[in-house]
């Protein structure tokens, strides 16, 4: 069918008049080997009560399927001091092991820590970090991703500036790797708790760390008999299990643990690299732990001084003034 000028022009008209220019959102863990068997047995029932990087009772695993930017076109400021944080995460994040045999030892945690150079201390002002406010540690021993939610939740309370999380390890440390968390249910858990997290506290901050090198914290911790002795008992054997084992088929189980924490790796980056008010770290899982570093209890976690180099890696990251 023919069109007349004059009403072609007009078409044009209206067309430039409701056209609209779309501008993008930014993207934005032993002291001797003389210890007995009363503290293998003791040592073995904790690590089983306590969930020491093993599975958690939360069965709720939900969420959309992607995660919400943060809302305007406009620039976002980083605040390189932010007035408050909350910690979220597993037994990392809770200094486990760090202080006492098998115990959370938070004061020593990281992030919200205050016998350590942690986050807190190196953000808030002086008085507010000796004092232990305006810091929160909502972080558990045993945790995987689907307990971010129930994390977040405690946390928005607060209204904290900065949220630091540290999740993942968990989901790989599991009694065999088939029972590993899916990458693609990391993902849905993941950009769930991170979409809730903006709906509740839409301003506040996140710091999104690596998931540690398993592989390197068994290649590391294996070095100490009596380390190995107590990975026996239940920590992470996923990975750690029959350590000693060279055959094929135990260095293929490792390399499957390995191979899915980078997986959450970048599910943490590329959901977290959604929103201009979350910043991912890799140097959690590119740092070489030295024995110096581990546990004496669990030659697995954190001692207090590896506690510190998370510290100053997360403050690193934290303290740029652009990503």
């Amino acid at each position: 069918m023919r069109v007349s000028g004059t009403r072609r022009k007009r078409s044009a008209a209206a067309s430039s008049a409701t056209r609209t220019v779309v501008r993008p959102t930014p993207r934005t863990a032993p002291r001797t080997a003389g210890r007995t068997g009363v503290v293998l047995f003791t040592t073995a029932a904790v690590l089983s009560s306590a969930g020491c990087f093993g599975s958690s009772d939360d069965p709720s695993r939900h969420g959309p399927a992607r995660a919400q930017k943060t809302p305007g076109a406009k620039t976002v400021v980083w605040n390189t001091r932010p007035s408050s944080i909350a910690s979220l995460g597993d037994s990392i994040t809770r200094g486990f092991d760090a202080c006492s045999v098998l115990s959370d030892c938070p004061e020593v945690s990281w992030s919200t820590g205050t016998d350590v150079r942690s986050l807190a201390q190196r953000l808030l002002p002086t008085a507010t970090a000796r004092a232990g406010t305006n810091a929160w540690n909502f972080a558990k021993t045993g945790a995987v991703v689907a307990d971010l939610p129930g994390q977040i939740e405690a946390a928005a309370a607060h209204k904290p500036k900065l949220i630091t999380v540290m999740i993942g390890a968990n989901d790989a440390c599991r009694d065999s790797v088939d029972d590993m968390t899916s990458t693609e249910q990391f993902r849905t858990t993941f950009t769930s708790a991170l979409t809730r997290l903006r709906r509740d506290l839409p301003k506040t901050q996140v710091y999104v760390a690596s998931v540690p090198n398993l592989m390197r914290l068994w290649s590391e911790g294996r070095k100490n008999i009596f380390g190995r002795q107590i990975w026996k008992l239940g920590i992470c054997p996923s990975m750690l299990k029959d350590s000693d084992a060279m055959d094929a088929a135990s260095n293929e189980r490792r390399q499957r643990v390995a191979d899915q924490v980078t997986a959450y790796n970048k599910v943490l980056k590329d959901v977290c690299g959604r929103d201009v008010l979350c910043r991912y770290d890799p140097a959690v899982h590119e740092y070489r732990f030295t024995s110096a570093e581990l546990s004496k209890w669990d030659w697995f976690h954190p001692s207090k001084r590896g506690q510190q180099q998370l510290a100053d890696m997360a403050y690193r990251r934290i303290a740029e003034a652009t990503p």
